[in-house]
């Protein structure tokens, strides 16, 4: 039996580095808010090849004299807590006692340092958990902590940090963040010599957000402010963009509690939500938003990191965030009423022989009222399951494929605008167009039924071509009548549409749930998917549009200008916040038109998840996931006959007619024995006779 031993000291130092450094931005953030917290007013961060080469973080905040410059290297040692009573009502950013330690104990560290008013300075060098040198040295008041040879002592570390756009990305998040929290405070950041951006530190935030997104989104901020009274939520206080000033990613939403910059999931949700059917479902807003809280509101102390917190009243926080954000909105004039749920759908349009000219009525014909009726008060309606023989799609004996199409067929969608998500003229054929209505608007625009789950949620990641989605019983549980070897679907005998939302078809082996939003989801994706293979056209535009860009995004855009070239866009920075796009891809400037440049805008950020030779059939992946789901039909639409014979032959016709390109299912099939067994038609003394 193995022997238990107390680990060594440099050992113990190593694993509890871990907790606190694990990228080079860790170390930028200890390093910021050390600055915050010795009270500077100017702090100048520079990071050398995504601050895995060199990080260096300068203030002119109070300093260290020799004797506090040895101690603060030492591990739970700090300025911050005098008693564990502290810990209730920290006003300082930093508290444990263990980012100089940790940070020293896998790396470089060189230290300078002279306090306010002091005679002389201290330098300070340790290397990897050993002190080599301290003494006097000659520098000016305040701090400079350089960082180098970053987890040179623990190459395993190193070998999992991403490339260096990444890096630095996760950097800037960080020095954004702060700059944004403390608009008092002149903040810089650096890369490999070139400066990524600068605020004044005038105590203006709008000032701040110019600096780091640039004028264009500045612009755009509306302020927000509430002095929410009793507790939990003490006041909110920040800024929040035009809903027409958005991004595709949530990294612009940013989160502060009493000027601590956080990753509050919750306080983002609500700052989203607060924007209602004004934001797509797949877009976020700018927004810099401050929470004043209470003594012993939140706890900090969660993580070593302390990027996380945990509020005491998360729900009444979310509820109080969303409310101060849609007043900020509606004083702006920006919010609509919005109707209850169902109130504006089209009638159901029958899916019955009784009505054989269904597939030729004029949508106007078929719009009978603007309010969708209510089922239960219409006892005499026909019921979609009569079939008659000529009637292609209630035949079952008749195979719905693509050598036997009807007319209405072809299942040529028409792509609309990425950003419009609210586009009612565009489906799986063409007489969708004519046939499909403007479909409510829940509640929430982030509903299932619009375009299944947001693409940057968790639990959202994009399965795009995956293998067949396992079906799923009643109670959970993997059907075992659906077959596995098929690759197109079984003949199908529609009996009509559920909900507005779903198509209920017999096969001969069961009863099949077609989601139709999903499944024409998947036949527009295959269908831009086959557009895109291969060489990518491009159009080149007839002059050089430009569009706004962050300061992240303008630090990437030239590393990432090959990757963008591959896709089809050709840019080139104009200015430091300005990007120029030259060509966009054929496919996309037919359907997407004048917003296609913004769609490269975009496309820099999905590149910094790892190498950008790798990540290009990703990032194809997601944008043609995105363009798909747009045009596609809604839930809470009813079909016509021909358009549901249509989508039905188009989707026979994908690759894998089985998941939408989310992921997400496209059918659900209840075998004959599934039913007979959920019916309890096989009890003993049936007699055998189970029909």
């Amino acid at each position: 039996m193995p022997e238990i031993r107390e680990l060594d000291a440099k050992t113990r130092d190593r694993i509890a580095a871990g907790e606190v450094v694990e990228r080079p931005a860790s170390v930028v953030k200890e390093l910021v808010e050390n600055a915050l917290d010795a009270d500077a007013t100017r702090i100048d961060a520079r990071v050398e090849s995504g601050g895995t080469d060199r990080i260096a973080v300068s203030d002119n905040g109070l300093g260290m004299s020799e004797s506090d410059a040895r101690l603060a290297i030492d591990e739970h040692t700090t300025s911050k807590l005098q008693s564990v009573d502290d810990l209730d009502s920290i006003g300082t950013l930093g508290f444990r006692g263990e980012a100089l330690h940790a940070i020293g104990s896998v790396a470089r560290l060189r230290i300078e340092t002279k306090p306010r008013g002091g005679s002389r300075g201290t330098e300070l060098v340790v290397e990897h958990g050993d002190l080599l040198s301290c003494g006097p040295t000659g520098c000016p008041e305040g701090t400079t902590v350089e960082v180098t040879d970053l987890f040179g002592s623990v190459p395993a570390r190193r070998k999992y940090l991403k490339t260096e756009a990444t890096e630095f990305d996760h950097v800037a998040r960080i020095v954004t963040g702060y700059a944004l929290a403390r608009p008092d405070v002149a903040i810089s950041l650096h890369r490999d010599g070139r400066e990524t951006f600068a605020t004044t530190g005038d105590g203006d935030r709008k000032s701040a957000v110019m600096a780091v997104y640039g004028r264009e989104v500045a612009s755009s901020m509306l302020p927000v402010e509430s002095s929410g009274g009793d507790a939990p939520l003490s006041g909110v206080e920040g800024l929040v963009s035009h809903p027409e000033t958005n991004r595709a990613g949530r990294e612009y939403v940013t989160t502060l509690v009493d000027g601590r910059y956080v990753t509050a999931g919750a306080v983002r949700e609500a700052i989203v939500d607060a924007y209602g059917s004004q934001l797509a479902p797949d877009r976020y807003p700018f927004a810099v938003v401050d929470l004043r809280l209470p003594p012993g509101g939140v706890d900090v102390n969660v993580h070593p990191r302390k990027l996380e917190v945990l509020f005491a009243e998360e729900a009444e926080i979310k509820a109080g965030v969303t409310d101060a954000v849609e007043s900020a909105l509606s004083e702006a004039g920006l919010l609509r009423s919005r109707a209850p749920r169902g109130r504006s759908a089209p009638e159901q349009t029958e899916v019955s022989p009784s009505n054989p000219d269904a597939g030729s009525r004029s949508s106007d014909e078929a719009r009978v009222d603007e309010t969708k009726p209510d089922r239960s008060s219409q006892p005499d309606r026909p019921s979609p399951v009569d079939s008659a023989p000529e009637s292609k799609i209630d035949d079952r004996s008749t195979r719905i494929d693509a050598d036997d199409r009807t007319a209405d067929g072809d299942a040529a969608s028409t792509l609309s605008s990425r950003s419009d998500p609210d586009t009612t003229d565009a489906a799986a054929t063409p007489d969708t167009v004519d046939a499909v209505e403007s479909s409510p608007k829940s509640d929430d625009p982030r509903a299932p039924d619009q375009s299944g789950t947001r693409r940057d949620e968790p639990g959202s990641s994009p399965a795009r071509n995956a293998s067949r989605t396992t079906q799923r019983t009643l109670d959970g549980a993997s059907t075992t009548g659906t077959p596995s070897g098929f690759d197109r679907l079984p003949a199908l005998h529609v009996l009509g549409q559920f909900d507005d939302t779903y198509l209920v078809a017999e096969s001969d082996d069961g009863l099949l749930v077609i989601d139709q939003h999903a499944a024409d989801e998947r036949v527009n994706y295959e269908r831009l998917r086959a557009a895109f293979d291969g060489d990518v056209t491009t159009q080149t535009l007839a002059e050089p549009v430009t569009v706004g860009v962050t300061a992240r995004e303008a630090a990437i855009a030239e590393e990432y200008g090959e990757a963008l070239a591959k896709l089809g866009f050709r840019t080139h920075l104009d200015d430091d916040r300005t990007l120029a796009v030259t060509t966009v891809p054929a496919f996309l400037a037919d359907h997407v038109g004048e917003t296609a440049p913004e769609i490269a805008r975009d496309l820099l950020g999905e590149f910094l998840g790892g190498d950008p030779d790798g990540t290009v059939e990703a990032v194809v992946d997601d944008v043609l996931g995105d363009l798909a789901c747009h045009p596609s039909i809604k839930g809470n639409r009813s079909l016509r006959e021909g358009t549901i014979a249509g989508l039905l032959d188009a989707l026979d016709d994908c690759e894998n007619p089985y998941a939408c390109p989310h992921g997400r299912p496209t059918i659900l099939e209840f075998s004959t024995e599934e039913i007979e067994t959920r019916f309890e038609r096989d009890y003993p003394g049936h007699g055998g006779r189970r029909r």
